[in-house]
């Protein structure tokens, strides 16, 4: 059996800088396996810009993003496999993955850091109703197909879903020539960053309906029309909102889910994030295995999901040099305005600042963050607006987090 300090599945822009961080900390024995047939996951399809304005102070495409830390990888000469899709891990940290050159392996590895990623719900997890034709497709296979393919997937388009990856798509379709005719959200707001419903939607007339679903697809072989619906407060087909488009495309950005089989296969605990429940150095509640980015929990920006990376090989390497012997852990509660919260733990005597991520589950006002131990507040940030398309972060200073005994409490409070 092969053995190797630290393997890291996933070699997107978490994994990558996963890698990158445990390795200027001195571990040298780093091996990362990617499905993909080169390094950078997701963001080999994102051709817009936008990317790298926190990581870099510039803005970059995708795979101008990816291909400075895929540079940082091959300038340390970490070690990595690429169509090597990875089949089993184990508690005692036996990963099992195969590829064509070295068949099926098994490696012992000291820690795993999971960088996975994310999958598209599909038409079937959020049951459209009607008919299923060709034509039906989600936004991010839609973009692979346009910008890595150059394969245009419909001329005339109804999108469903407010998502970035929806947006930034009505947007490049245009572009190509494509009728896109609307984007219909479910929700009484829209899914995504406000830049990209600027850019992408506003700039080039493509009606935004809020509030609105698909009530029914129409079509034998081909798509040939999507009716949409008002929803009411319970997300109920209002009788008479009907609006019709004939279209030969129905594209989904209906949200993303974690991809968690492998922790979830070892009895990993999950949130309510769909990723695993974490500690403050993003290590899982097995010994060993650490998770970040889009596995853990879904970001809006690929620049936070990089941070996150990092976090979790600092964590990773401190631990493989016995440098954290913190086993105490202090639970994180939330209010219930918050959806979830990450870290879930903190590990006590708290040596490092750290940074809550959340996402509010409705749209909040002139509100104020509070952090609180017991009664004590340690940390009050004041927001004119949170929505729940964007993750909220507050750093806590250590010093502030010091002689924890109580569950830390993360509230909103109104005005």
């Amino acid at each position: 059996m092969n053995k190797v300090d630290l393997l890291i599945i996933g070699g997107g822009s978490a994994g990558m800088a996963a890698a990158i961080q445990a390795y200027d900390e001195g571990v040298r024995d780093i091996l990362i396996l990617e499905k993909d047939g080169q390094l950078g996951g997701i963001l080999n399809q994102c051709i817009h810009n936008g990317f790298g304005l926190t990581e870099f102070k510039e803005e970059l495409s995708g795979p101008e993003y990816l291909a400075r830390f895929v540079k940082q990888v091959k300038d340390r000469g970490i070690n990595f496999k690429l169509h090597s899709y990875v089949t089993n891990i184990t508690p005692d940290k036996v990963v099992t993955y195969t590829n064509e050159v070295d068949g099926m392996v098994e490696v012992k590895a000291k820690a795993i850091v999971v960088a996975t990623g994310c999958y598209e719900r599909s038409a079937g997890a959020i049951q459209v109703p009607g008919d299923r034709p060709k034509g039906v497709i989600t936004a991010g296979t839609a973009q692979k197909y346009l910008n890595i393919h150059g394969y245009l997937v419909g001329k005339r388009i109804v999108i469903l879903g407010s998502g970035d990856i929806g947006l930034i798509m009505a947007r490049r379709l245009t572009l190509e020539g494509a009728k896109v005719l609307c984007v219909a959200e479910l929700m009484p707001y829209s899914n995504g960053l406000q830049r990209n419903i600027s850019q992408c939607l506003d700039d080039f007339n493509i009606p935004l309906y809020l509030s609105h679903s698909v009530s029914k697809v129409v079509g034998k072989e081909r798509l040939e029309k999507v009716i949409i619906s008002k929803v009411d407060e319970n997300k109920k087909f209002i009788p008479g909102s009907e609006i019709e488009f004939d279209c030969d495309t129905l594209i989904l950005s209906v949200g993303l889910i974690p991809y968690v089989s492998l922790l979830e296969n070892i009895k990993c605990p999950i949130s309510s994030t769909k990723g695993a429940i974490v500690t403050d150095n993003m290590e899982t509640l097995i010994d060993g295995i650490f998770t970040c980015g889009n596995c853990l929990h879904v970001h809006d920006v690929v620049d936070f999901v990089s941070d996150e990376g990092r976090n979790a090989g600092h964590g990773a390497a401190m631990y493989l040099n016995n440098l954290d012997d913190r086993s105490h852990k202090i639970e994180v509660h939330q209010s219930r305005e918050i959806g979830y919260v990450v870290p879930q733990m903190v590990r006590t005597p708290v040596n490092e600042d750290v940074t809550f991520k959340f996402r509010v589950k409705e749209v909040i006002k002139n509100a104020s963050i509070i952090v609180k131990v017991g009664e004590e507040i340690i940390s009050k940030t004041f927001k004119v607006a949170m929505i729940p398309s964007e993750m909220v972060m507050v750093k806590v200073k250590k010093e502030k987090l010091e002689n924890l005994s109580s569950p830390i409490e993360i509230e909103i409070e109104r005005k």
